[in-house]
């Protein structure tokens, strides 16, 4: 992949961009998988509600991305950074998108599916991306253009026959009256697919699609950084991939990876069990 970045006299390839995304990512996740070791000692550590009382953030959290933006600071001076804890906005080179832990309430409960993820943006688009288990140690990262990887392995997305084969995975909203939607739309699939997963991490769930541990994944409601390293690896790895606003009837934020033999049929089981509405 020879694909440059062009900031001021420096070019730097997307690839180089991986690698950094890999390398301060992993960083963080050792902070975070310290962080669980002591929660698992019995160490406290102070929580509090964002949207709702179920939509929690602890200060490993805050931590973390404090700390992917000290370490991207120090190696990538003058670019943006957009994280789920302190904000920010697009810059004109590359933007930072980091979500310190996605997943929080699987880490706080301690269920080993949460990851610290951090893409690489040029005018919204990811070009590098990725997304570390804390607990496993799993590195999966993905270049625009030039592959998808789990720990240096090429992935490569499933080949469902049809889609009642498929097994889908998705994910719900914080918000009552929108989960109760979902849930509608999800009753309404289960006699459509294999079987349906709710794993509770966004970035994750894409990954699975990638790996093909899952055949597809839909979710309404996510924001840039739960999806910007991971719908990557997943479209790298081969699957179909809409983002937030590029679907019409799905919505305005709808999030969609799907293996490309079911990709257009599940388009349109989801769109007929309401997907459009939520």
């Amino acid at each position: 992949m020879w694909s440059h970045v062009v900031m001021g006299a420096a070019r730097t390839t997307e690839s180089e961009l991986t690698d950094l995304a890999e390398q301060v990512a992993a960083e963080a996740a050792a902070l975070v998988r310290e962080a669980r070791d002591g929660m698992q000692a019995g160490r406290a550590v102070d929580v509090a509600t964002k949207s709702t009382d179920t939509d929690v953030v602890t200060a490993i959290d805050r931590e973390t991305e404090r700390f992917v933006r000290t370490r991207l600071a120090e190696l990538r001076p003058g670019e943006a950074v957009l994280g789920e804890e302190e904000g920010g906005a697009a810059g004109t080179g590359v933007t930072w998108v980091v979500d310190p832990i996605d997943g929080t309430v699987n880490f706080l409960y301690g269920y080993p599916w949460f990851s610290v993820s951090l893409a690489a943006q040029v005018d919204g688009v990811s070009v590098a991306g990725a997304v570390v288990e804390p607990v496993s140690g799993r590195r999966w990262t993905a270049t625009r253009g030039a592959g998808a990887w789990l720990d240096g392995r090429p992935l490569r997305v499933s080949a469902p026959r049809r889609l009642e084969l498929a097994l889908l995975s998705t994910g719900y909203a914080y918000r009552v009256e929108r989960r109760t939607q979902q849930a509608a739309m999800v009753a309404g699939m289960l006699g459509r697919v294999r079987d349906i997963r709710r794993a509770g991490a966004a970035s994750l769930d894409l990954c699975a699609v990638a790996a093909g541990w899952t055949d597809a994944y839909f979710e309404h409601g996510l924001s840039r950084w739960d999806w910007a390293a991971g719908a990557l690896v997943a479209a790298e790895a081969g699957a179909v991939v809409s983002l937030p606003g590029e679907d019409p009837e799905f919505g305005s934020d709808a999030t969609f990876a799907a293996a490309p033999p079911i990709a257009a049929e599940l388009r349109s089981a989801l769109i007929e069990c309401g997907a459009a509405a939520i």
